[in-house]
């Protein structure tokens, strides 16, 4: 028996007429007669007596309809767990970023993800360190990493999702909060929040500042673009962070002005290649890459 054969087979036994199938199946009455009698040929049982344009089930298509009960409910099982899979059940997502994407853009991107897929489990996990991240990806302890960091290794793959630039941070009450963009020359003599030299953002703010020579004023030094941004809204100078944890401290009051010759870096989402990308993963990929580009 076909799966047609099978839906028939199972509309007339559970009608009790070849007319009254034919109606629940949108189908001619004759239809659902000559598929019955092929059945029956195909089968060697006679399944319906048929007595002037009546028709009784035999005690062999009683029989057959209680195995061809069981298999629907089967296939009701089947349905129910594809459906379940469809909206991220029987799935767990393992998400590890950079500390910067882990303040807005990935949460704010977890939430979306989980409002498609409302029986998604979503686990995060912020790392400081590019080699940190790396391990999990390659050792599978982790699905997809969002990071502001480039991560080398033959096993994964890296997709770029978006831009981050580096921003000048200050309080709204500061004197470059007037100018639109700040210039090289304007930090000269700030008390700027430096960041530790073996950092990316230090690496970066210290070859743009060295362009011209600046050397500027720096009691305080950081690691995190967070941890400057709280010292700015406490009153210990500006920083140069980039535009993703800028925008995530915009609430404590900071503002925030580009910073002229800056280049723009890219925000990777990496994926281990020896294991096919996630469904979720995907979808994360596009809702970051969405989230980013939506953040002028």
């Amino acid at each position: 028996m076909n799966l047609r054969q099978i839906e028939v087979f199972r509309a007339v036994m559970n009608t009790g007429s070849f007319t009254r199938a034919a109606e629940l199946l949108h189908v001619s009455q004759p239809g659902i007669s000559r598929m019955m009698r092929h059945l029956e040929v195909q089968l060697g049982v006679t399944l319906f007596e048929r007595n002037h344009g009546r028709v009784a089930a035999t005690p062999e298509a009683h029989a057959l309809h209680v195995e061809v009960e069981r298999a629907y409910r089967g296939m009701e099982t089947v349905q129910d767990f594809a459906r379940q899979l469809r909206e991220g059940a029987k799935t767990v997502l393992r998400i590890v970023t950079s500390p910067n994407l882990g303040l807005d853009v990935l949460p704010s991107a977890v939430v979306e993800l989980t409002r498609r897929y409302p029986a998604a489990r979503i686990w995060m996990d912020v790392q400081q360190r590019a080699v940190q991240m790396t391990d999990l990806l390659v050792t599978e302890q982790a699905d997809i990493g969002i990071s502001a960091l480039a991560l080398d290794h033959p096993l994964l793959d890296a997709r770029t999702v978006g831009h981050w630039k580096l921003v000048c941070v200050m309080r709204e009450d500061h004197h470059l909060a007037t100018r639109r963009v700040i210039d090289i020359d304007d930090v000269a003599g700030e008390q700027l929040i430096a960041f530790h030299k073996d950092t990316m953002q230090g690496g970066v703010i210290r070859e743009w500042l060295a362009r011209k020579g600046i050397q500027p004023s720096s009691a305080i030094e950081v690691r995190s673009g967070q941890m400057a941004c709280a010292l700015v809204a406490n009153g210990g100078g500006i920083a140069f962070v980039d535009d993703v944890t800028a925008r995530a401290f915009a609430s404590l009051g900071l503002i925030f002005r580009p910073a002229r010759e800056t280049t723009k870096f890219d925000v990777y989402a990496v994926l281990n290649k020896e294991r096919p990308a996630p469904t979720l993963a995907k979808a994360l990929c596009d809702i970051v890459s969405n989230r980013i580009r939506g953040r002028k």
